[in-house]
């Protein structure tokens, strides 16, 4: 999986793909600031499913709010948040397909 921005350091550890739900009605900031020379940062609608690439060892601290008022809601150790590769296949299958459904309607 590319990431666009920041791709993975390299390291020891290889890296895993993760998946993150907000299930919450609210937009939310997803961040890993734990890692060394590498930070991530993503925004999260209500609803969305995130999938990204992170080191186990990744803290992904999720920041919840409006815009000036964001706090600190959870933190997930990324490993908790690892998906097979196989389910990340059907995920992103799953996505595209949404997606072109919410095109033609």
């Amino acid at each position: 999986m590319a990431q666009i921005l920041d791709p993975v350091p390299n390291t020891p550890s290889d890296p895993i793909v993760c998946c993150y739900l907000n299930a919450t009605s609210s937009i939310q900031v997803i961040r890993i600031t734990n890692l060394e020379n590498w930070y991530f940062e993503r925004v999260v609608f209500p609803g969305q499913h995130l999938m990204f690439e992170a080191l186990p060892e990744g803290i992904l601290e999720v920041h919840t709010g409006m815009m000036a008022s964001a706090i600190l809601s959870d933190q997930i150790p990324c490993f908790r948040l690892a998906v097979k590769e196989k389910e990340a296949e059907i995920d992103v299958e799953q996505i595209k397909s949404e997606s072109a459904i919410a095109v033609v309607a």
